[in-house]
């Protein structure tokens, strides 16, 4: 799943009929996840988080741009904040597949969308910068809303909209769209309520480091440099700001940290560092919390780490990483870590809950949808639930080699093959959903209007590419079915003996489920006009099925030589 988070900051913080209206904009774009708002008064400033698939997000992004045009007013605005807009900023940030240069053509199809259908003006920042001055925000926004003017000179026309100040854009003033990393806020539990041995360890891994002082290293007179600037000791960790603080609600002091480049610094390696830090001072790490929410990458990386320091196998569900991620951490001390409440992507998934979806059913209410008299969920649904059973098999096999007593030294061999398998199981799993999804698309198509020529040509138009979709998932479930045998086949040859049954069962599950895609891209060619699309997929469903057929006698044959 695609998913970006939006983080507009408005010039607003004070009026909450207008903060309301501005906000209530984001949730009028289903799918679209409305995460936090935090305004504030004396910056008279708001803060707005949400997430969800890119194109939702920013149609959502362009509303709000949108709405706080039209009821904010920069010519009379006031704030503590630095500001150059009714919409300030406007960062996209990746979360699960997509990326930091993906983030920043959002950015750039946003600005372009703002800058033409809304006439404000604006740069684009950070990853998305055009160039290379503009790549500081502080440098887009420098003179703030009052050096306005500078939009119609050479050096600061903008990236998007009108080089002129009108009147339109003396109220809205300009917006800077970029693309960043995620920040994670982040607090490191110690045993101790002292907070100034909690601040001395946050200065020792903190990027800014502390302040080289004479004498003492607290009261100490700051040496200078030749610039009369404090000298500084730099940290061990790049990305990280931190202090130290005492939490009267939990009676113990912390290293409030800000990890602002996840892919630099990650959780689990902040938090190391501070255990470390920490025992060198005589203070234990007991645990750590996030505050706010977090990509589920970030648990993901955190667990992969730990797994490969005791040796495990990686090739486990993310459910299962979750759970040692929160241990390892101590993400639970302080209170219980509810995955559903902190990690994005589970957070969106409970607000789609109501959009069904096929494995997220227990097996029997998954047996009885399919037995209704409903047409979908069929064959190709199941086709791509018995293609990630299969995986499942091959995986199990490679996590139980990678834990077999006397071949330890090959528990990374395993562990390869049963991420592998792990990535086949997850991809077959989506079809499940996706093959359904593709048929209910014919249905849609069929019900469009026909009352006109045009309606008519774009009735047909809209069921030849829903058919075409129908055919090219099948097709995508045998391919990917087919590619999973190599796991179940190196299993066979060299996996835990004790469990080479299961190998084999896995096989027998992936051609079943080539063969049955097969069957699914044959009957979804037939109402398909572009006959050289149909005939190059069947040819290439028919080699898939016939290599199929032969790998999985391959793989049975050594199965039944080595159980005789």
């Amino acid at each position: 799943m695609r998913i970006v988070e939006c983080v507009p900051n408005i010039s607003e913080g004070r009026d909450k009929a207008k903060i309301k209206a501005i906000v209530a904009e984001v949730e009028t774009v289903e799918g679209v996840m409305l995460l936090d708002v935090d305004p504030g008064a004396s910056t008279n400033r708001t803060v707005i988080t949400f997430a969800g698939e890119p194109d939702k997000v920013i149609e959502a992004a362009f509303r709000l741009i949108k709405k706080a045009q039209e009821l904010i007013d920069m010519r009379t605005h006031k704030g503590e904040h630095p500001r150059h807009g009714a919409t300030d900023v406007c960062p996209f940030v990746p979360i699960s597949g997509v990326t930091l240069e993906d983030c920043a053509g959002f950015a750039h199809q946003l600005g372009e969308r703002v800058g033409k259908e809304l006439g404000i003006p604006g740069y684009y920042y950070e990853k998305a910068a055009t160039k290379p001055e503009r790549a500081n925000l502080a440098n887009c926004r420098k003179g703030e809303y009052e050096a306005l003017e500078k939009i119609t000179t050479a050096e600061w026309v903008p990236d998007f909209g009108p080089n002129v100040v009108t009147e339109s854009v003396k109220k809205s003033g300009l917006l800077t769209i970029g693309a960043r990393d995620f920040l994670v806020a982040y607090n490191v539990n110690l045993n101790t309520t002292s907070t100034r041995r909690a601040n001395a360890i946050a200065f020792d891994i903190r990027e800014a480091g502390r302040t080289l002082r004479e004498g003492d290293p607290v009261t100490g007179k700051p040496i200078l440099d030749e610039n009369g600037e404090p000298k500084r000791i730099p940290g061990t960790l790049k990305a990280v700001k931190g202090i130290g603080w005492y939490i009267e609600e939990y009676g113990i002091a912390q290293l409030s940290l800000n990890l602002t480049n996840i892919s630099v610094t990650p959780m689990h390696a902040a938090f190391e560092e501070a255990a470390k830090k920490a025992a060198e001072r005589g203070v234990r790490v007991t645990g750590s919390e996030i505050v706010g929410v977090i990509p589920k990458q970030s648990l993901i990386d955190a667990a992969d780490f730990y797994l490969k320091k005791q040796e495990r196998s990686l090739g486990i569900s993310d459910k299962e990483k979750i759970k040692i991620a929160v241990k390892s951490l101590g993400l639970d001390d302080l209170a219980p870590f509810k995955a559903e409440e902190k990690v994005i992507e589970y957070m969106l998934e409970a607000r789609m809950a109501n959009s069904k979806k096929l494995i997220k059913m227990d097996l029997r209410a998954f047996a009885e949808e399919t037995s209704s008299e409903s047409p979908a969920p069929g064959g190709g649904s199941i086709a791509a639930y018995v293609g990630a059973l299969g995986a499942s098999l091959g995986t199990m096999v490679a996590n139980l080699s990678s834990h077999k007593r006397g071949w330890d030294e090959r528990w990374e061999e395993f562990s390869e093959w049963a991420q592998k398998g792990m990535m086949y199981q997850e991809k077959l799993l989506q079809l499940v959903d996706e093959d359904t999804l593709a048929f209910n698309k014919i249905m849609e198509a069929f019900g469009l209007p026909k009352n006109t020529e045009e309606e008519k040509a774009a009735r047909s138009a809209a069921i030849e590419a829903a058919s075409k979709y129908a055919m090219q998932v099948p097709f995508i479930t045998a391919e990917t079915a087919y590619h999973s045998m190599e796991v179940m086949h190196k299993m066979a040859e060299i996996g835990n003996p004790n469990s080479i049954s299961d190998a084999g069962v896995g096989a027998l599950c992936a051609r079943t489920a080539v063969l049955g895609a097969v069957m699914n891209v044959r009957i979804n060619a037939s109402g398909i006009k572009d006959k050289v699309f149909t005939e190059d997929l069947l040819t290439k469903a028919n080699e898939l099925e016939a290599k199929a057929e032969t790998l999985e006698t391959e793989i049975r044959a050594i199965v039944r030589k080595a159980i005789g």
